[in-house]
């Protein structure tokens, strides 16, 4: 039995576990198709609201990754919701963001505009390469008239093939700053995203798959839906050994093709924790790791270790690094 097979939906995250920037991680594609071979619906969960779902859905199936625009769930749709639930319909709404938050608004029966002139019920604010100081300037009037402010999400970056760049969170902090108002915010690990999510899916045993333990991971937990964590977006081994209890993944793998191997067992003796033919230990306020074979297990039984040693508290940094080269390398 496969860790797949326990599952009848994947919640994936785009950026950092299918693809990076415009190319696809390596293997993503082929471990998506052998899932939905076995059935298993995948739906794609991103906290990026600057494209439409369509345009998302054209950009996987060019990678390999067949998909729709159903299938794509987006930070955009969770803000268009929250703000149709709390402002008339047909009332404006300030955009400070691209063509997927606008796309969005309409769909909900919101009319985006781009100045307060307007005098928008609401500002919402999602990551676009196009914002400028004069749309952040609107923004920033606008709540300073009474708007409500929306972020779509709030990750302070975001993993792309030359590195992390800023992400909507860093720039919502330009409003935020000015107003002294803190946007509401609809992405992960926020609840409005995964009930978006949920209600588009009807998924009665889901699985949330992403790279962050901040996000995808936080908000499965708070979901109380299982996690996989993968590595291959921005979670280091060392944020997982030092993760607090709500950024710990119900399972780790390298990369998508986890799904496809058995779910990993990992067996506690006295102090000791195993997972393979690994075997890690806290002795004396230190974390201490034998054994060889895959730095995935390695991690696996660390983390165990680590965490029961520590509870509800995060692991110091020096009591783990010195098995850090036994771990997977980024």
């Amino acid at each position: 039995m496969t860790l797949i097979d326990r599952y009848d939906t994947l919640l994936l995250d785009l950026d950092g576990v299918v693809y990076l920037g415009r190319n696809a991680v390596p293997g993503a594609p082929e471990a998506l198709r052998t899932a939905r071979d076995k059935s298993v619906r995948l739906a794609f969960v991103t906290n990026n609201a600057s494209r439409t779902p369509a345009a998302i859905a054209e950009h996987l199936t060019h990678l390999g990754v067949a998909a729709a625009p159903e299938d794509v769930v987006t930070s955009a749709q969770a803000a268009a919701r929250l703000i149709a639930e709390h402002v008339p319909p047909g009332s404006p709404v300030l955009v400070v963001g691209g063509t997927g938050l606008r796309g969005a608004l309409r769909d909900f029966g919101l009319r985006p505009v781009t100045t307060a002139l307007d005098a928008p019920a609401a500002v919402v604010q999602g990551i676009w390469e196009g914002i400028s100081y004069g749309l952040l300037a609107e923004g920033v009037l606008a709540v300073r008239q009474g708007a409500w402010f929306v972020a779509a999400n709030a990750d302070t970056t975001m993993p792309t093939a030359r590195g992390e760049l800023p992400g909507n969170g860093s720039m919502t902090r330009v409003i935020a700053t000015a107003t002294g108002v803190r946007p509401v915010v609809a992405g992960k690990p926020e609840p409005p995203l995964h009930r978006e999510s949920m209600i588009r899916t009807n998924a009665e045993s889901p699985l949330i798959v992403g790279d962050r333990l901040d996000t995808d991971i936080e908000g499965a937990t708070r979901a109380n839906v299982d996690s996989l964590l993968v590595l291959t977006g921005v979670t280091t081994p060392l944020d997982l050994l030092t993760a607090v209890p709500a950024h710990r993944p119900t399972h780790m793998a390298a990369d998508l093709s986890g799904l496809h191997a058995p779910a990993a067992e990992i067996h506690r003796s006295g102090g000791d924790w195993s997972c393979e033919s690994w075997t890690a230990s806290w002795r004396g306020g230190r974390l201490h790791l034998t054994g060889a074979g895959e730095p995935i297990d390695a991690l696996r039984a660390a983390c165990a270790a680590t965490w029961a040693a520590v509870g509800e508290t995060a692991a110091d940094e020096d009591a783990v690094k010195s098995v850090l080269h036994a771990l997977p390398q980024r």
